[in-house]
């Protein structure tokens, strides 16, 4: 609640009868109803937008010297233990590039942790200065075929709805689940009926579409071409369109933006690395890429701010405003999206609000209890005839479900480098049953080695892919050593690593820090061949479940398409 003196200080202000907190004079303002460049101050009272479209003095004065004032960017769907770093690290990465408000699914933690995992996320939301909003994790377990670090029900989640950093539900990735009605997933849904609830429905077309709709959800992240896109959104779903590290969508659907459809259509990135953030950029990146591309930029900046605000309920913030959220972006030019300034919330975005802020102790050390295991491990019995092996599709997390015949040695199963084939395995790392399973994977372009990581879409198990299994048994083993995190091995030695320790998710260090160990830690993977933009990335997105067509866990080779083992 808003006090009676607070709404007094805000209209004196608006009025121009006191100097308000904050004055960024001589901006150009944006406007997200006609595309004009509008000349004008902006008064800030505290957290909140005062008075535009005229001159204002203030006790203290950004001067803009022109250059365009956009609302702060929202990001509609994201995951930030994918950064790598903790929130608050993510915060310092992301506010430079214009990104005010961040809605996050803390599924990733969730997994490991459970209810511990969305508690520490909540308590950083509360200490950050950008807005991070959390959907509650509805897939922890994310499936059946999976062993997960926790289970979280119904009556687990309802305890957190009304926090005030909490929207809804995250992405209900058990889209069978929802089909065939299961009684798990509609206690979810029941309880959440009220509250927005996020999808997560690749390939999901026609009338299983209209049932997956008509249990309540409301968005979708997933989908990849147009015309996907078109049926989605004819049938009232907000489509938020996706650009991460590895799931790049934004090219295949890029020409539905325009001024016809921005209110319906969002932007997200979902798992983004520190690497892409530092070299390409957050959303300021889509933004660009998508004007580049040729779209209308009042139509991409709508999709951006506005449309992303009035699709979650956050009605306080997407548009430069009296009685809006001070989340304000300057930019030196609209089309190249070049970000100069950022305030969130009346703030500005910098070192010296960073350092003010509470810490927040971390949680998930010592996640990882994977037993030490030996090359022997990672034999395979050998198959008659063909064997499933997953395909790998650059720029996709959809696999392929190829069939192969592989070559045999002493009745083993055996890589096959010349079809660009090599292993791949999944190891429990929770403590619960010390389960794995050995498949066959191709795409990755490796000659030799093996990379490992324990950032294992949803369930967070170790993954590991090699051509030699002492390879693989070093990587693994070092993961379990350091706590979790990526290794690239090779001839018996580690070629680099970068620990994880926080749920063997998450570094504890800064965001600089980390992406200087990325770079040779990529590099070490291209020694082994690997041909893949974003190789840890990809390994991770092997495991999960939810995504068609094959896929492998800790209990073995999942058909999806089948939602079955195989």
């Amino acid at each position: 609640m808003i006090s009676p003196a607070a709404i007094a200080a805000r209209i004196a202000a608006g009025t121009g009868d006191e100097p308000a907190d904050l004055v960024i004079s001589a901006a150009r303002l944006y406007c997200l109803v006609t595309g004009a460049l509008i000349e004008t101050d902006i008064a800030i009272v505290g957290d909140t937008i005062v008075g535009t479209h005229g001159h204002y003095h203030g006790k203290q004065t950004i001067d803009a010297r022109g250059r365009i004032a956009v609302p702060g960017f929202i990001d509609t769907h994201l995951h930030v233990e994918s950064s790598l770093i903790t929130p608050f690290e993510f915060e310092r990465c992301v506010l430079p590039h214009g990104v005010t408000t961040a809605i996050c699914d803390p599924h990733e933690i969730a997994n490991v942790l459970g209810a511990d995992g969305i508690r520490y996320f909540l308590t950083s939301a509360e200490r950050m200065v950008m807005s991070l909003f959390v959907q509650l994790s509805s897939c922890v377990p994310a499936t059946h075929l999976e062993t997960a670090g926790a289970a979280l029900s119904a009556a687990d989640l309802v305890p957190f709805m009304n926090h005030p950093k909490v929207i809804g539900l995250a992405e209900f990735m058990n889209v069978p689940g929802v089909i065939h009605r299961d009684a798990g997933c509609l206690d979810k849904l029941s309880a959440f009926s009220e509250r927005h609830v996020d999808g997560h429905a690749p390939l999901l077309r026609g009338l299983p579409l209209n049932g997956y709709l008509a249990a309540g959800i409301r968005t979708d992240h997933e989908t990849t071409t147009a015309e996907e896109a078109c049926e989605k959104l004819a049938k009232g779903m907000q489509i938020l369109i996706r650009e991460g590290s590895v799931s790049k969508d934004l090219e295949a659907l890029m020409q539905i933006i325009d001024r016809d459809t921005a209110p319906f259509l969002c932007f997200c990135t979902d798992d983004r690395n520190p690497l892409d953030i530092a070299e390409e950029g957050h959303l300021d990146f889509m933004i660009r890429t998508a004007i580049a591309g040729g779209r209308d930029p009042l139509a991409v900046y709508r999709t951006a701010t506005i449309s992303a605000a009035r699709a979650f309920g956050l009605t306080d913030r997407g548009f430069i405003a009296p009685g809006r959220r001070a989340d304000i972006v300057l930019l030196d030019d609209l089309a190249d999206c070049r970000v100069s300034l950022t305030l969130a919330g009346g703030r500005l975005g910098d070192e010296a609000a960073f350092a003010a802020r509470e810490p927040v102790a971390v949680v998930g050390l010592g996640s990882v209890h994977s037993r030490t295991l030996s090359p022997e491990d990672f034999q395979v019995l050998a198959a008659e005839g063909e064997t499933s092996v997953i395909g790998v599709v650059p720029g996709k997390i959809i696999t392929q479900h190829l069939k192969r015949v592989l070559p045999t040695n002493a009745g083993k199963a055996a890589v096959d480098l010349a079809q660009d084939i090599v292993k791949v395995s999944v190891i429990e790392r929770h403590g619960r049953n010390n389960g794995m399973a050995t498949g066959f994977v191709q795409g990755f372009g490796m000659t030799t080695g093996a990379i490992a990581s324990s950032v294992g879409h949803d369930s967070h198990n170790l993954c590991v892919v090699g051509v030699d299994e002492g390879s693989m048994a070093v990587a693994a083993n070092r993961l379990v050593k350091i706590g979790g995190g990526f290794c690239v091995a090779d001839k018996g030695k580690v070629l680099a690593d970068l620990a994880l320790p926080i749920a063997g998710l998450m570094s504890d260090a800064t965001f600089e820090e980390v992406h200087d160990r990325l770079i040779p830690l990529r590099a070490a993977a291209r020694s082994l061949g690997v041909t893949l933009a974003e190789p840890f990335l990809q390994v991770a997105f092997l495991t999960l479940p939810v995504i068609p067509h094959l896929k492998i866990t800790d209990k073995g080779l999942v058909d999806v398409d089948r939602f079955a083992l195989i």
